[in-house]
């Protein structure tokens, strides 16, 4: 038989009890992919062998398997094997078989998102800086990829801070008037309305770049030239402008360069504890760290570490890019198996280290600690927040479970004294130090939409100066009209990647007949009553509103005790202060005559027919 030959020999129960011994002595030596199956024609495991009689071969011994082994093998029923040409090959197959197949007993992850990127326009006439997720068809540059959307918009926002380059949607750009917001908190230089020439614009956006590719030293050395240029024609404001780049470009390498490292490379980490196992893995290209993510993949009982790695690397990699280097915490057994195949799949060479030195080493440690503090915290709060927050995460469809969720809600009466309150919510619960209170001015009374888009126009204009972080889910106490006042503020501010979701009230406004509305999907969602996921969201929303509720009857009760008084020319705070202790409140104060007010100390009989006109006026 020659190695180009593939072929699926197998032994049905239905039709012949199975004969092991002569499975085996027909079984080639030749490279492949073994499948176990039971009586129901299911897939219980996924394997693949350099020689197949002699792994698979190893499966019927009659002494010396490991216990989970054992396991495996009282429920097999039959033995399917497909040859293939080489090893590397066998991997791919494996690694394509597990995915379609979810076998019980293979290790399983759960990784079925694209990754985002930063897209750079090139191409366009004024090149665009955006989120990006799924095929990179458009034409222009892709960089990344990174952990997840939370990433990509930290990373835009600070570049935005140093190089104005414009990040909104082509159609926005191309039908404005006058600058939008970006270009009054100094995000943008305006490129839509012609306040930027298109040299200086261009400039921008190549430092840019160069600070995507890892090139930041060069973009530093060329802010100091021009600077010391400005200075030297005495344009001091432009000096102080430039300078102010330098130092924002400075606390970005701070925040993001690796010492030491220029190429890509990810470093992923593992550990186990009470038959779970959580994965790190730090994505850092051209020198910049973007971030880590934690994954969680099912594993059999009695898995060393080492095994999980080398059941996670083909099925996380093969279908993305591939850095040039990965340094692993557990050397897998087959190392030089993984390389090829790696190296075949990106087209070039991948190398798997885990003996390593210096600055690497102590990444690898992170990366470690991060792993194990990770799954502690995952363990320890399996039955609470965390259970709930998988379960939202299932039902909505999100990347990844969401770390940071703000929900937002508005309180009046009748109009008067509007308070719009914002909840911070995290996968420990709420988080008490960032909820924030919004007094909402200037609007039409009794206009919630008006009041939502005000609220979240300065809680997130805040956050786009750095002011905080961005949430994973925003979650607005309303229906579809709410969420359209928030996606087209988010839109005004080009924020992307935070996914919208509306809770409206059911009928009679009953807890558990609620529906949801997700910005990215036209279909409402209608959770049962017991849903996990809906209780959390109730939970964050019953929060969110009473801390409105609060908020407003705090500032009516001001309002009631002071505002008519402030309003009157001549009650200055003693005199108010006064008034006030001599009637014990301001419906006393409403309630008395002009002869009564008078008698109070500091009060004329002119000024106490003021009061009691303000007061009655107020009634009419």
């Amino acid at each position: 038989m020659n190695s180009g030959y593939n072929r699926l020999m197998s032994v049905q129960s239905t039709q012949h009890a199975f004969d092991a011994q002569a499975f085996l002595k027909n079984l080639t030596h030749l490279p492949g992919v073994y499948r176990m199956i039971n009586d129901a024609g299911e897939i219980l495991y996924v394997g693949k062998a350099r020689n197949l009689k002699k792994r698979v071969s190893s499966y019927f011994r009659k002494a010396g398997l490991p216990s989970k082994t054992q396991a495996l093998m009282k429920q097999v029923d039959h033995v399917e094997v497909t040859v293939t040409h080489t090893e590397a090959e066998a991997l791919l197959l494996e690694n394509n078989l597990i995915k379609e197949h979810l076998p019980r007993y293979n290790i399983l992850l759960r990784d079925d998102k694209s990754y985002p990127y930063v897209y750079l326009s090139s191409e366009d006439e004024f090149p665009r800086l955006a989120f990006h997720r799924g095929a990179r068809k458009l034409p222009g540059r892709y960089f990344g990829p990174y952990p997840n959307a939370g990433a990509v918009r930290e990373s835009l926002n600070l570049l935005q801070k140093v190089f104005p380059v414009r990040q909104c949607e082509d159609s926005f750009f191309k039908n404005r008037s006058r600058p939008c917001l970006q270009y009054q908190i100094k995000r943008c230089s305006a490129p839509c309305v012609g306040l930027v020439d298109h040299e200086a614009y261009m400039r921008d956006v190549r430092h840019a770049i160069q600070f995507l590719e890892g090139k930041s030293n060069d973009v530093a050395d060329e802010l100091i030239q021009q600077m010391e240029q400005a200075a030297d024609k005495q344009d001091y404001e432009q000096a102080a402008v430039v300078r102010d780049q330098i130092r924002s470009l400075k606390k970005m390498q701070e925040r993001q360069y690796v010492e030491g490292e220029r190429g890509n490379l990810d470093v992923v980490a593992c550990y186990s504890e009470a038959g779970t196992a959580c994965i790190q893995v730090f994505f850092i290209r051209q020198g910049r760290n973007l971030g880590n993510k934690a994954f969680f993949p099912k594993i059999p009982a009695q898995t060393d570490c080492a095994e999980i790695l080398e059941s996670f690397i083909p099925q996380y990699y093969l279908d993305k890019d591939i850095p040039d280097e990965i340094l692993v915490n557990h050397e897998p057994e087959q190392t030089a198996l993984l390389e090829t195949a790696l190296s075949q799949a990106s087209g070039h060479a991948c190398n798997i280290r885990a003996n390593v030195r210096a600055e690497r080493k102590r990444w690898v440690q992170m990366a470690t600690q991060n792993a194990h503090n990770t799954l502690q915290a995952r363990l320890a709060s399996r039955q609470g927040v965390l259970k709930r927050l998988e379960a939202l995460q299932d039902e909505l469809g999100l990347e990844q479970l969401p770390a940071r969720m703000e929900c937002f809600d508005i309180s009046h009466t009748a109009g008067e004294a509007t308070v719009a309150s914002c909840v911070v919510f995290d996968s420990n619960g709420p988080l008490k130090s960032d909820y924030r209170r919004f007094n909402i001015k200037d609007i039409t009374p009794g206009d919630d939409y008006a009041a939502m888009t005000q609220a979240l126009t300065r809680r997130y204009t805040r956050l786009k100066k750095g002011e905080g972080k961005l949430p994973d889910l925003l979650v607005i106490d309303g229906g579809k009209g709410q969420i359209h006042q928030a996606e087209d503020v988010l839109n005004e501010l080009q924020i992307e990647g935070v996914t919208i979701i509306g809770i409206a009230k059911g009928p009679g406004r009953k807890p558990g007949l609620e529906t949801l509305f997700l910005s990215s999907k036209a279909e409402a969602i209608i959770l049962p009553e017991t849903s996990a996921a809906l209780h959390v969201l109730q939970q964050i929303r019953d929060e969110a509103h009473r801390f409105a509720i609060t908020g407003h009857r705090q500032k009516r009760a001001r309002s009631r005790k002071t505002s008519v008084l402030e309003s009157i020319p001549g009650m200055g705070p003693k005199r108010r202060q006064t008034l006030i202790k001599q009637f014990g409140g301001l419906q006393e104060i409403a309630r008395a005559g002009v002869e009564d007010l008078a008698r109070v100390d500091g009060i004329s009989r002119q000024l106490a027919q003021k009061i009691y006109d303000a007061f009655h006026t107020e009634k009419s």
